[in-house]
């Protein structure tokens, strides 16, 4: 996991400090600093060592100096791909990002669809430069414009005081220098569902499986986020069978029904179990730094931010990578008001379109909040291979009122792994859990009056809530960029 930062465009290196700008992302990879220049170009890297810790020096390049690369993230196919595409290039280091530089000279624009994993990068010669993110939005990037200058960066706080304009690079797109902003990938079009209820346990149990041990590429010490709900339960169990001292990390408020769980799951599977319990008083204390690092005041994912910005804290004092159960409940839904779907056709196309927006919403909390503490955080059920394979499950088995249960099928699968009660365990919003999300609206109300949001309502301020506000204007203090309010994923107008 790093921090990617380039500048293309006439006299960059005279017109822009390169070294200041990227030092906002320090956080994002504070193991080493790369810089590279022309007349007409800078890249930059702040590099969290995951793989290769002494040689994978960004930003890379060719052995004749003539095409460079930032990379943030892992390519998990990259040996498949050096051996299949790729036998006879030098490559100069063990690094799972140095098969960029090769792929693109075979390959071109087309080499991101070769990549399997979770990236954002940026590949230039000088004079054009392809720059692209991984298929669900995994990993940030963001582009911005001044003048006749370009900018890629991992994060907003990089651009808001150099740029005119900024926009997200959605997920599952590239930018070319010449062709713009280009899609590459889209979700299946399911059109004959699966219905064998055996035959999808068996592929799911499977591709998960295989997923996990994906994820687990590392040359660093590799962890788990464990808050005792089903997903973080099942991707400990499968891990288990790997790694023989897996560290686990919970976090929750006294009497957090989070806690109590994720202790009888860690007895259970065996793993190396770290907990804390936080007050009320310093999730007040943090809540500023928090909105700093997630670039965004939505009051559902500022909540759930918060336990997770103090979990990755923990888990940063153990291990540099840390799995996590996101995108279950999309594929599965999970979300409490998808209970009330009683058209298979109709929940399907929600679980697409919850899917399509996760890129600022779940995945940048994970992303922001595991980086804020240089820890990098993956996504096993978000494995492409995963996802195509549950969105062909007849969306009837995913239906609450079919078994009377949401994510039943998900359940049914790994029951074996875990004790009844946690596989049987009612469906807990993270928030929730760690008993963080009623805390956190009072103490906004307290901070907030009816007046006061009233007033910032006629003002034209993009609140609704109380709650809200108050975030606002944390995040405003820290990005009052006019576009930064408008790259940020809503949860309301999501959740249909």
């Amino acid at each position: 996991m790093c921090g990617i930062l380039s500048v293309f465009g006439p006299d960059s290196s005279a017109q822009f400090d390169l070294s200041s700008m990227l030092s906002t992302i320090v956080h994002r990879g504070p193991d080493d600093k790369g810089i590279l220049q022309g007349e007409n170009w800078m890249l930059g890297h702040q590099r969290l060592a995951i793989m290769d810790v002494d040689g994978g020096h960004q930003p890379m390049q060719t052995a004749e100096e003539k095409l460079y690369s930032i990379c943030n993230g892992e390519i998990y196919n990259f040996r498949d791909l050096q051996d299949s595409h790729c036998p006879s290039y030098p490559f100069q280091t063990q690094a799972d990002s140095e098969v960029l530089l090769p792929l693109f000279q075979t390959f071109g624009n087309d080499l991101i669809q070769q990549l399997d994993g979770m990236f954002s990068f940026v590949v230039s010669d000088g004079q054009q430069w392809l720059a692209g993110r991984d298929r669900m939005g995994i990993k940030p990037l963001y582009y911005a414009t001044a003048g006749e200058h370009k900018f890629f960066a991992s994060e907003v706080k990089a651009l808001v005081h150099c740029a005119e304009h900024i926009q997200e690079v959605p997920s599952s797109h590239f930018y070319h220098s010449q062709a713009g902003l280009v899609p590459y990938y889209n979700l299946p079009d399911v059109t004959v569902f699966q219905k064998d209820q055996e035959a999808i346990q068996i592929a799911l149990r499977q591709t998960l499986s295989r997923s996990v041990q994906k994820r687990l590429m590392s040359d660093v010490p590799v962890g788990v986020f464990l808050s005792g709900g089903l997903d973080s339960s099942i991707i400990a169990a499968l891990m288990k069978q790997h790694v023989s001292e897996l560290h686990s990390f919970s976090v929750g408020l006294p009497n957090s029904p989070d806690l109590k769980a994720a202790r009888l799951v860690a007895d259970h599977v065996g793993t190396i179990h770290h907990e804390y319990v936080y007050s009320e008083a310093e999730m007040q204390a943090v809540l500023a730094d928090v909105i700093y690092y997630l670039e965004s005041y939505d009051p559902a994912l500022v909540r759930s931010a918060i336990p997770c910005y103090i979990v990755s804290k923990l888990a940063s004092q153990y291990v540099k990578v840390v799995l996590s159960g996101e995108g279950a409940d999309e594929l599965f839904a999970g979300y409490s008001y998808l209970a009330d779907y009683d058209d298979p056709r109709a929940l399907h196309q929600e679980s697409i379109s919850i899917l399509e927006g996760l890129h600022n919403l779940n995945l940048q909390r994970v992303d922001r909040m595991t980086m804020a503490h240089s820890l990098e955080g993956r996504v096993p059920f978000l494995d492409i291979d995963f996802i195509e394979l549950c969105l062909q499950i007849d969306p009837h088995l995913k239906l609450f009122s079919t078994f009377g249960i949401e994510k039943w099928l998900l359940r049914k699968t790994f029951e074996d792994l875990l004790p009844h009660e946690i596989v049987w365990r009612e469906k807990m919003e993270f928030a929730q859990g760690c008993a963080s999300s009623e805390v956190l609206e009072k103490h906004a109300k307290a901070v907030i009056t009816e007046q006061a949001l009233a007033e910032a309502k006629i003002q034209g301020f993009p609140v609704n809530t109380q709650e809200e506000l108050f975030y606002y204007g944390i995040f405003h203090q820290h990005f009052p960029h006019p576009d930064a309010a408008k790259v940020m994923g809503r949860w309301e107008g999501t959740l249909h």
